[in-house]
């Protein structure tokens, strides 16, 4: 892809996510819902402006991890840490059940293990950014409800983070026992556990060396260095770059920069993360949801399956609350939005080729119908 056509692509990714993000913000709905849409109709199988092309993928996955770099830095670690027992549970239901809805549909439907395996690890993330955007929209961010579920949202993104590194690997060797499983899965927590733990007593003093130096926009930018260099050391270590940057997130919302760090990254994310979204859009093959088509049929069936797991999947983790006072289907429904972690799974899948592209058509139909 020669320089002029890139410019070309980026301005008219751009343009489509913030008409598109416009339009759906102005239906009530996320702007995400709205990049996605925006994607598909600028993709291949519909008016053809944009090709996934690997300079534009690369823009793509710097999105992603951006994305997952500010959700770390917005969360707060300590609040990780101690959050509820209740939280904690909600969590843990809402990620088992999906997953084995999802596994187990997806066997039904004619997919061999592997691929149902992947199908259920997709489905188990909440959406914390949605999520917390919806229960701000409703002042009611203050609730029992909605912090016992953006605990869990939390929560359980860091599960599924876990999920998708042993999945992925797991699916990518063609094997599945319990001595692999065990192997990854302790990389991961020590990978997670070591660098937190480590990065969260040096965080600190690095901010205040940083603040001591004059040169403009030093903190900023030596927190994204350290954001790609964990994305780095994770991929290494066999994990996605993702479990990286949201772990680089996580370790500087400790520091006292952390309001400033959440500034200075919304104009870095407002330009990196919409193309992301849009090129999942771009990806999506919009003539397999056509049933008119018999070969189309099996794919929407897949979707219309998975949906309903994805739904009551996390409807069910409201109920294991049994304090008094609390509406546990208000905690079900705050748990159902998918969004960027669900596409991360999804589009990973795809780029090293485990699902195919009507596979992952119907899983993004499924991300953004929840």
């Amino acid at each position: 892809m020669d320089f002029t056509n890139l410019l070309l692509s980026l301005f008219v990714i751009l343009v489509t996510a913030k008409l598109f993000g416009e339009i759906s913000q102005r239906m009530g709905q996320s702007a995400v819902v709205g990049e996605l849409l925006g994607g598909i109709i600028i993709g291949a199988s519909v008016l053809g402006l944009i090709k996934d092309t690997e300079l534009l993928h690369a823009f793509a996955q710097i999105g992603a991890i951006l994305l997952l770099f500010e959700i770390g830095v917005s969360s707060s670690l300590y609040d990780f840490i101690k959050v509820g027992a209740w939280a904690f549970a909600v969590a843990v239901v809402g990620v088992a059940c999906p997953f084995v809805f999802g596994y187990f549909l997806s066997l039904a439907l004619g997919l061999d293990s592997v691929h149902a395996i992947f199908v259920g690890a997709t489905l188990t993330a909440t959406s914390v950014g949605i999520t917390a955007r919806v229960f701000s929209d409703l002042k009611r961010l203050n609730s029992k409800e909605a912090q016992i579920v953006l605990g869990a949202a939390v929560i359980d993104d860091v599960i599924g983070l876990v999920i998708l590194a042993v999945v992925t690997k797991l699916v990518l060797s063609g094997t599945v026992s319990l001595g692999s499983i065990g192997s990854i899965t302790l990389i991961a927590v020590l990978f997670l556990a070591g660098s937190l733990a480590v990065g969260a007593l040096l965080a600190p003093y690095l901010i205040k060396l940083l603040k001591t130096m004059q040169v403009r926009g030093m903190i900023i930018a030596m927190s994204f260095a350290f954001c790609l260099a964990m994305s780095f050391f994770s991929e290494k270590v066999g994990l996605a770059p993702i479990v990286g940057a949201f772990a680089a997130g996580l370790i500087l919302s400790v520091t006292d920069s952390k309001t400033h760090l959440e500034e200075q990254l919304k104009p870095l994310s407002d330009v990196f993360v919409p193309v992301f979204f849009v090129l999942m859009g771009a990806l999506v093959d919009i003539r397999v949801f056509n049933p008119f088509v018999q070969a189309n049929q099996l794919i929407l069936t897949i979707a219309a399956a998975l949906l309903a797991a994805a739904i009551v999947g996390k409807l069910l983790s409201g109920f294991v609350v049994f304090q008094k006072g609390i509406n546990k289907l208000l905690i079900g429904v705050g748990m159902i939005p998918r969004g960027e972690v669900g596409l991360i799974f999804a589009s990973l899948g795809l780029t090293k080729g485990i699902i195919n592209a009507p596979l992952y058509s119907a899983l993004v139909l499924v991300v953004m119908m929840t």
